[in-house]
């Protein structure tokens, strides 16, 4: 059988460690080709690595929580034919009924101290004994244990990666970024009724729900192109201007805030839109994003409406030197020419870099946002 490095994936430049947070296979179990080994979790995303091989598991370097490195070995394998897949596993389950029997007849003998050709033979076949020590103490001690009767009072969990270099970024932005937020509202009345008038068009069309999120990132890009100096960054002592838009959506998944990017996203109709939203959400859920999906971006626009904000004050992403947050829409009571009427109204919020951004150009950025949103026809007209 010929033995294979399992290794940590390659990692881009800016991802230096990342840590191994579960294995889903036990030294001496069978693997099939293209079966997940391990996962191993980055400061981006989690990464599966696979099985190249059907093959056998048969040695584990780093176990859980171990910090691992770029193209570091994790373990091994042996390969083993799919011919000799049924045969092994017959091996294996024929194994173990005899160390089942052995630890049986161990314990109902109270014979605890284990032969040398019986260690030999656990050592050899990489058969774990912490179960044998466990059913003795069950035998043995089962009748005198009484269960503590003890209040959970508290649940203690470790900090994912993901959720350290979250922290660490925007303690990094406070600290290094004079950061200002500003913020607009707008009339959400258009947006709405196009919605309920076409929304099931749409879908029949296109496969997947009208939301608002394209109506968002559409007003962005208009506010982009009449304001480069926001789709920018700074590198050291230069700043670099965008000439293209990647946009980064903030998804909240059970791991952490991430924000993948949508590239290109000019060039997109609102229904490829709205499909690679979908698509991003649904990846980011199941951990199947990779690390292309969310490396880069020269401006984010986060969604706390979903879970019912009504205001906030966003943080940058950085490199990256302004942020916008959208919010809930709720219906108020507005002035409309000197009327009094109720309108589903929506705060947003630009946060941004002082030092770079002036208030004008922030005010200025806000205000395309609020009147492409509030008149949806200058999206279609591209005015």
């Amino acid at each position: 059988m010929t033995e294979i490095l399992i290794s940590v994936p390659e990692l881009p430049e800016s991802i230096n460690q990342a840590v191994v947070i579960i294995w889903h296979k036990k030294i001496g179990e069978f693997v099939k080709q293209d079966e997940v080994l391990v996962e191993i979790e980055t400061e981006k995303v989690i990464l599966e690595v696979p099985a190249h091989i059907n093959g056998v598991l048969t040695s584990i370097l780093h176990p859980k929580g171990d910090i691992v490195t770029n193209k570091q070995t994790l373990g091994y394998m042996k390969a083993i034919k799919n011919t000799t897949q049924d045969t092994y596993q017959k091996i294996q389950t024929k194994k173990t009924n005899i160390v089942e029997k052995i630890v049986d007849t161990t314990i109902n003998n109270h014979t605890l101290q284990l032969s040398p050709s019986i260690r030999r033979m656990f050592y050899k076949k990489n058969i774990d004994n912490t179960h044998i020590n466990q059913k003795n103490k069950l035998q043995h001690e089962g009748d005198h244990l009484h269960p503590l009767k003890l209040e959970n009072r508290e649940k203690r969990i470790p900090i994912t990666v993901i959720r350290k270099r979250i922290s660490e970024r925007l303690l990094r932005t406070m600290h290094n970024t004079a950061m200002l937020t500003t913020f607009n509202e707008v009339n959400m009345s258009k947006i709405m009724k196009i919605r309920q008038q076409y929304r099931n068009l749409f879908e029949l069309k296109h496969g997947v729900k009208l939301g608002l999120m394209s109506f968002f990132i559409k007003s962005a890009i208009k506010a982009l192109q009449s304001f480069p100096e926001i789709n920018a960054k700074i590198d050291n002592n230069e700043m670099v201007y965008y000439k293209y838009f990647d946009i980064n959506i903030a998804i909240s998944t059970e791991k952490g805030l991430i924000t993948p990017i949508i590239k290109n996203v000019d060039c997109m109709s609102m229904a490829d839109i709205e499909k690679k939203i979908q698509d991003l959400i649904s990846r980011g859920n199941t951990g199947q994003l990779k690390l292309s999906d969310l490396l880069g971006g020269n401006f984010t626009i986060t969604n706390g409406g979903i879970f019912g904000s009504l205001l906030s004050t966003p943080i940058i992403n950085p490199p990256q030197i302004a942020i916008l947050g959208i919010h809930t829409i709720q219906d108020r009571v507005i002035s409309v020419d000197k009327k009094i009427k109720i309108a589903p109204m929506m705060y947003i919020a630009l946060s941004y870099d002082h030092c770079i951004i002036d208030g004008k150009e922030a005010v200025g950025f806000l205000n395309i946002i609020k009147n492409t949103l509030e008149n949806p026809e200058r999206i279609l007209l591209n005015i």
